[in-house]
């Protein structure tokens, strides 16, 4: 086996609609393409087919997505089609697609099987169900967090564990993301963010993502920076759409009808990073990553964010000075004052970019793969 092999990738995940997993998929999807390997997806589709398959990538459409004992019925179609398709790995990304893919591939002939690997996108609720996700003979974790919750609650190997964190695209985030044109229609759509100290929140619309908190936070911090003005970035989640009518009234009660504004969900969140003085990550539980804190970064935002979490991991190697005492919003929002009027030296380390991603990704495969011929 030598690293010059070309590959045969095959990667499984519920479906392709938005989503951190998602674009991740697809991103690496296209960079094993670019180097010339074979890449399968299999998924319920969605949104994202067209663009994946214009860049490269086979993808086939399988109900992996359901978490139902009826996804059971997956299980021989899908080794079938592993046979036909002989991959030399299987990466499997998400809980029910791993059952169905285990379950497959733990009957196909052990010298001739693909690889398999599995990444640990979250800190998953500790559980039979949820087990599934360490079966695989390479474990990724997408940050330290994620490792030391895979070492914590899994009787697992730490050799098999590699942690490589989540990449960014640099022609997607990078210091030029926020162009005039782009600026002038922001403005003309909310004429009331011109001229004004942006403090930008971004994510889904959720209780654990931290919107409330950041509300109370932009309460204190207009009483320390008069010109500042939050940007609420993210839909609420399906069935859940109450809760933005729970924030905007919170947002009223707080007295900042003219001090906040929600943008609902936005496909151009890199240009707000571009126009943003700080963003602000406040999560009220760890996250597995905290993908907005790089990609701030990687667009020249200073981060303010508590520190916890694969969230603190980024922010602590690219801009530890906005690291802030977790649930402590006084503090947040004196360092978002003082950052308003600071200098400031970004340094996001390559690890966190796709090309790192995508190397560390292939050596956990080139690394199976070498133990395997040692054994057959």
């Amino acid at each position: 086996m030598t690293s010059s092999k070309k590959l045969t990738i095959v990667q499984v995940l519920p479906a392709l609609n938005s989503g951190g997993v998602e674009r991740g998929t697809a991103e690496f999807a296209r960079e094993l393409v670019n180097l010339g390997h074979r890449s399968i997806v299999i998924s319920n589709g969605g949104g994202m087919v067209r663009q994946l398959e214009a860049e490269g990538t086979e993808h086939i459409l399988m109900p992996v997505h359901k978490k139902s004992p009826t996804s059971l019925l997956q299980v021989r179609p899908m080794r079938k089609l592993l046979a036909t398709l002989k991959p030399d790995i299987v990466h499997v990304r998400s809980r029910i697609p791993a059952w169905i893919v285990w379950l497959a591939w733990r009957k196909m002939p052990s010298a001739t099987r693909p690889g398999l690997v599995s990444t640990f996108h979250g800190m998953y609720s500790v559980s039979p169900y949820s087990a599934i996700m360490a079966k695989g003979e390479k474990l990724i974790a997408i940050s330290d967090c994620v490792h030391q919750y895979i070492l914590d609650n899994y009787d697992v190997d730490p050799a098999k564990i590699t942690r490589v964190y989540r990449g960014l695209d640099p022609a997607s985030f990078n210091a030029d993301a926020c162009s005039d044109t782009w600026k002038s229609g922001l403005y003309h759509d909310f004429p009331q963010l011109q001229g004004k100290k942006i403090i930008l929140m971004p994510g889904r619309l959720s209780r654990w993502k931290g919107q409330e908190a950041f509300l109370e936070m932009m309460a204190k911090l207009v009483k320390l920076e008069p010109e500042a003005h939050g940007v609420v970035v993210g839909a609420a989640e399906p069935n859940k759409e109450h809760y933005l009518d729970e924030l905007l009234q919170k947002r009223d009660e707080l007295g900042l009808q003219e001090k906040v504004t929600f943008v609902g969900h936005r496909s151009d969140i890199q240009s707000f990073y571009g126009l943003a003085a700080v963003t602000c990550h406040m999560s009220n539980k760890a996250e597995p990553f905290g993908r907005t804190v790089p990609e701030a970064l990687a667009c020249g935002c200073a981060v303010v964010a508590f520190d916890r979490g694969g969230a603190s991991e980024s922010l602590n190697a690219g801009f530890p000075e906005g690291l802030v005492p977790a649930d402590d919003v006084n503090a947040f929002a004196v360092r978002v004052s003082e950052l308003l009027h600071r200098e400031h030296v970004i340094s996001l380390p390559q690890e966190f970019y796709l090309e790192s991603q995508v190397q560390g990704t292939l050596a956990v495969y080139q690394s199976l793969l070498r133990e395997r011929s040692l054994c057959n």
